[in-house]
């Protein structure tokens, strides 16, 4: 269309350029010729002229028009990535969104589950302090009974000495024994420690125990002494007795009397009782230590031990029930470790307590696979029924370590 425009306003302007120089001629005669053919071919070149100009024009617009085109295309491709975008992070607002819900949702599910059971506990609790008071009072009288027949059983002297081997390993030779207290009621039946202990704590009869088995261990370790065997024996002793200011002095007086026996004596009290020591607990075994007592700690239920710790409390050996060291085991890339200790290895945590100057025993032995495992420990001392079963010592020999009548008066005295 626009060319056949173009065509025709050429067209148009070549007429009128011959028209004008026709008129010319025909007035002007033979000289207005020649002004005529400048005239028309001075309208044809301004005809050309402007033609072309319109002409140029009309290109500069088409180009004008295409960069239009190209740069709507660009835009038209940017507004459709950035509608892609926004999808997309619609889609992840959307999912996130979600997955919160889902979240808090599952979190008060649990919350309420929480309320429940804490619910649950408080009704038992309360239940249980109801009925506290009615269960107190029919043990009561069972309570009272076992602390007269402990009493008694400790007036009658009808306290028993068990020894169980401390064992070396691999080597299975006695190089220590652990003395237990067992009591006899008045037709001959023994009474266990978890149940005399049960009213002789509460009771005050702990002290009283505590002083015949010390007792009965210094007349022990001198009998042994004389046979020319060198054994120590582990002597549980009460952290009540440690902190008792009125007992412990009577208590460091007798062991002055048989300080040629320290280093044959040991000392032991559980990890609570130990970490549950105060100022003044502590200043009294420092006495012991200073008198050549050494200490050993059992009753572990942590591993993660402080060992420097115990050395500054002349603590010397440490006892571990096989069941729980061994179910700390842990294997990674083939090294195995200690899941209380990751960062060090099995076989090095018997090494890291002697660099301290404390001496591991695995106690409550039962299985020669046990053994085995203990071994990779290198660990050197062995307690349990493997070894040996408590034994009762005899009678004869019970008859020569057996204290006064002034000293288990002089016991109870201080224990009541």
């Amino acid at each position: 269309m626009r060319k056949l425009t173009l065509a025709l306003l050429l067209g148009g302007y070549l007429c009128l350029a011959l028209m004008t120089a026709l008129v010319v001629w025909r007035l002007g005669g033979a000289a207005g010729a020649g002004v005529a053919a400048t005239m028309g071919a001075l309208g044809l070149l301004f005809s050309i002229h402007g033609l072309a100009a319109r002409a140029l024009d009309a290109g500069r617009l088409e180009d004008a028009l295409g960069q239009i085109r190209v740069a709507q295309k660009g835009l038209s491709a940017e507004v459709e990535k950035l509608e892609a975008r926004l999808a997309q992070k619609m889609e992840i607002v959307s999912e996130e969104a979600l997955i919160r819900s889902e979240t808090l949702l599952n979190d008060m599910q649990i919350l309420e589950d929480e309320v429940g059971r804490i619910g649950e506990r408080l009704e038992r609790r309360l239940n249980d302090r109801l009925a506290t008071p009615a269960k107190a009072e029919a043990a009561a009288p069972q309570a009272s009974a076992l602390l007269d027949t402990v009493r008694s059983a400790l007036e009658a002297g009808r306290v028993d000495l068990y020894l169980q081997s401390v064992v070396s390993l691999p080597q299975r030779r006695t190089l220590y024994y652990e003395s237990f207290s067992r009591l006899r009621d008045g037709t001959g039946r023994v009474l266990m420690p978890a149940e005399f202990l049960s009213v002789a704590e509460p009771g005050g009869l702990v002290q009283a125990i505590d002083n015949l088995l010390l007792f009965r261990c210094v007349q022990i370790v001198r009998r042994l002494a004389k046979q020319e065997r060198k054994v120590g024996i582990f002597c549980n002793i009460s952290l009540s007795n440690l902190g008792d200011e009125m007992f412990f002095p009577q208590f460091m007086d007798f062991l002055r009397e048989s300080k040629d026996l320290a280093g044959s004596i040991i000392f032991e009290l559980g990890q609570a009782a130990f970490d549950a020591r105060g100022a003044l607990e502590a200043r009294n075994m420092a006495k012991l230590a200073d008198l050549g007592f050494r200490f050993s700690i059992d009753k572990v239920t942590d591993i993660d031990i402080d060992f420097q710790d115990l050395a500054r409390a002349d603590v010397r050996f440490v006892k571990i029930a096989a069941p729980l060291l061994l179910d700390q085991l842990e294997e990674h890339d083939d090294v195995v470790t200690l899941r209380s200790a990751p960062d060090l290895q099995a076989a090095d945590y018997a090494a890291l307590a002697r660099r301290h100057g404390v001496e591991l025993v695995v106690e409550k032995v039962e299985s020669e696979r046990q053994v085995v495992d203990i071994l990779d420990f290198d660990i050197g001392l062995g307690q349990g029924n493997l070894f040996g079963e408590p034994r009762p010592i005899r009678e004869a020999v019970l008859a020569e370590a057996a204290p006064s009548l002034d000293f288990i008066q002089a016991a109870l005295r201080r224990s009541a």
